[in-house]
């Protein structure tokens, strides 16, 4: 790595790796490109499931719709009108896909119904079929008269809506606070442009690197993923920058020659950015354990940008910022002689004395404060109804909600029951299972039949669960035949998230645990690290359980929220431990453990508070998105990564490290003695 620094930091080599990089980057970005993305209906779905059995055997039917849109219409208040009836049959006879079958009227007479059917195959296919069917059914009514779209095509075309320009916003809005948050830690008006423009070409590089690789791997993605992605790339990238600025400015004071001095930061701080970069890649391919295709592919999307971040921020921001001289620091630019942080009296020089003076008792306050915030959690509740993903109501849910006051629930979404068996059988053992109100046959064809069974029950109740259970139940004689439909995948994806979270946390406990011991070469010093991320993960969420049931007035969690929240508090909680303990077993070389661990406090507690901070924020970044699942996911992490920046690392993991002493590294011998002051001569 010292090679490799002085060449990367030599005259004319720094400035043209920088510009060769940054336009190998331009034209991967803009000529390249991202990958084409091939929609699959069971992309978002539990592999294995009963409802993904369901979504494969329909594609035999040869109609092409395998989905459905619901127009509602409706009066502000009292009964449809004679002209009411007029006009909805002469609009129902104009709608797209219309069949030749009326309007169904409620039994209160207040609304009437059609059902249409959609070539849903992906979201832009739903979207334009639900645009022109609401451009139709809305034009020209009567008075009083409201035409509304829901059912599966209208939530999957309002679902996409939500991610029409949300990753530019995201993308935006992630820039503009790394940004603010670059010109208040560095106080600079000109060196935030620096790190900041080399993360956003990591970004997009790592966007269309990522993109490729699951394309070529055939892992299916949607916008999320690339959304976090752009999240965890500026995130990263930007802790990785801050760490080695740090260390450059430091060096500076110790160098005349600006070469020399990002020679040796890049040498010394390549061992915590590598270590690090490396735990976190281990720890999100985790995600390649998971049952749903989407969030593997999340999982090496996030391993691709990390690698990406530390790439940029290890190679191409050294380079670049040694072009320029150390001007770029104004008005705090650092000169050689100028005590380094280490040595500074500084708050966090302050925060080490008190830790070093009472140790046991910070670590039983810790300790104390973390079991008090995990104690919210123990009501945690998860399983997000459909109505209840989005934090701004679409049309497709308010249509829903009114259709429920004046018919069946489950009216615009029935359940699926689609089978290769005698379909007449299959229909009379539909009809007889409880919780099923009424039951036909809507397509058939290839020796597949679908029956649509309205159930009874709320969506997402208990009670609509019961009869999904008792509708399977009923039909599992039958040979060939599946229950799919909005409710049976909501039931598969709440047990497919609880065995991936049963399966995929110890996994990444213990693979992040077996990283740290090789990175560390010790047994202790690892385990007391994953230990404490475990902690902070869940105080974070219990208080996180707080916000959002006190505050924000959330009922439930998302099913893959608390799997999401985990691999990346721990993954990325550990980052600045490791930012820590490593500086920490540099400055023990010289100055032994105890001082060693409080020099590296002092050092690095401004620039990862600062990297905490940062993180934080950007993740909270999420809620730019109206989307229930990504808002809590941002929340928790933002939670978690305070918690981690602020307590654990500042006061938890340097106080237990001061307690166990050379015992922390064990078996690693990592201080030598510290130097002895020398002895005054004596008088001849």
């Amino acid at each position: 790595m010292s090679r490799l620094a002085d060449r990367l930091t030599a005259r004319w080599w720094a400035g043209l790796f920088a510009a060769i990089a940054l336009l190998a980057s331009g034209a991967v970005i803009g000529i390249v490109g991202d990958a084409e993305r091939s929609p699959s209906p069971t992309a978002t779905l539990a592999a294995g499931s009963d409802s993904v059995a369901a979504v494969e055997l329909r594609e035999r039917l040869p109609r092409s719709d395998d989905s459905a849109a619901v127009v509602l219409f409706s009066r502000d208040s009292g009964a449809l009108t004679e002209g009411d009836r007029a006009a909805i049959a002469e609009r129902t006879a104009q709608l797209p896909g219309a069949t030749g079958m009326p309007a169904v009227p409620s039994e209160d007479g207040t609304a009437a119904l059609v059902v249409l059917p959609v070539d849903a195959a992906d979201a832009t296919a739903a979207s334009d079929a639900v645009t022109e069917i609401r451009k139709v059914a809305k034009a020209d009514l009567p008075q009083g008269l409201t035409a509304q779209v829901t059912g599966p095509a209208a939530v999957q075309a309002d679902l996409a809506a939500v991610f029409d320009g949300a990753n530019l916003r995201l993308l935006i809005a992630t820039a503009s606070i790394v940004a603010f948050l670059l010109v208040i830690t560095y106080r600079s008006p000109v060196l935030w442009l620096i790190p900041l423009t080399v993360i956003g070409v990591a970004d997009r590089v790592a966007t269309v690197v990522a993109t490729h690789t699951l394309h070529f791997f055939d892992i299916p993605w949607d916008e999320s993923t690339t959304g976090i992605l752009s999240v965890l790339v500026f995130g990263a990238g930007t802790d990785y920058a801050l760490l080695l600025i740090s260390r450059y400015r430091d060096e500076l004071r110790r160098h005349e020659d600006r070469r020399r001095a990002m020679s040796a930061a890049m040498t010394r701080t390549a061992e915590a950015v590598v270590s690090s970069a490396s735990t976190v890649v281990l720890g999100v391919l985790t995600l390649l354990l998971s049952a749903f295709p989407s969030t593997r592919g999340l999982g090496v999307a996030s391993a691709v940008g990390i690698v990406v971040a530390a790439v940029f921020a290890l190679l191409v921001l050294p380079a670049a910022l040694v072009v320029f001289g150390r001007w770029v620091f104004w008005p705090k630019i650092p000169h050689v002689g100028e005590p380094a942080l280490a040595d500074r009296q500084s708050l966090w020089k302050r925060i080490g004395d008190v830790v070093a003076a009472r140790p046991g008792t910070v670590i039983a306050v810790t300790i104390v404060g973390l079991l008090i915030a995990s104690a919210g959690a123990l009501g945690l509740r998860t399983g997000l109804s459909v109505s209840d993903q989005f934090l701004d109501k679409p049309e497709a849910i308010s249509a829903s909600e009114r259709l429920a006051q004046s018919y069946p629930a489950s009216s615009a979404d029935p359940a699926v029951v689609v089978t290769t068996d005698d379909p007449q059988a299959v229909l009379a053992a539909v009809k007889g299972a409880d919780g099923v109100t009424s039951a036909r046959i809507s397509n058939e064809g290839g020796g597949v039949t679908q029956i649509d069974a309205v159930l009874a029950g709320a969506p997402s109740s208990a009670e609509v669960q019961r009869a999904v259970t008792s509708l399977r139940s009923a039909v599992t004689d039958f040979d060939g035949t599946h229950v799919g439909g909005t409710e049976a995948v909501a039931l598969d994806t709440a047990d497919a998230a609880t065995d991936d979270l049963r399966l995929i946390l110890p996994i990444i406990l213990v693979v992040v645990l077996i990283a740290l011991m090789l990175l560390l070469r010790s047994i202790v010093a690892p385990v007391i690290l994953v230990a404490t991320v475990v902690g902070t993960y869940v105080a974070s969420l219990g208080i996180s359980w707080v916000l959002f049931t006190r505050v924000f007035g959330f009922e439930r969690l998302d099913d893959t929220a608390p799997l999401y929240a985990f691999v990346f508090l721990v993954a990325l909680g550990v980052d600045y431990n490791i930012f820590l303990v490593s500086r920490a077993r540099q400055e023990a070389r010289e100055h032994g453990v105890r001082q060693g661990m409080l020099r590296a406090l002092a050092a690095t507690g401004g620039v990862i508070t600062s990297a905490g901070i940062l993180l934080a924020a950007v993740f909270a970044v999420l809620g730019v998105l109206p989307l229930v699942v990504l808002a809590q996911v941002g929340v928790i992490i933002c939670v978690g990564v305070l918690l981690d920046t602020l307590v654990v690392r500042t006061l938890l993991v340097p106080a237990i490290a001061l307690v166990l002493g050379d015992r922390f590294w064990w078996p690693r011998q990592v201080s030598q003695s510290a130097p002895q002051p020398q002895a005054a001569p004596q008088p001849a």
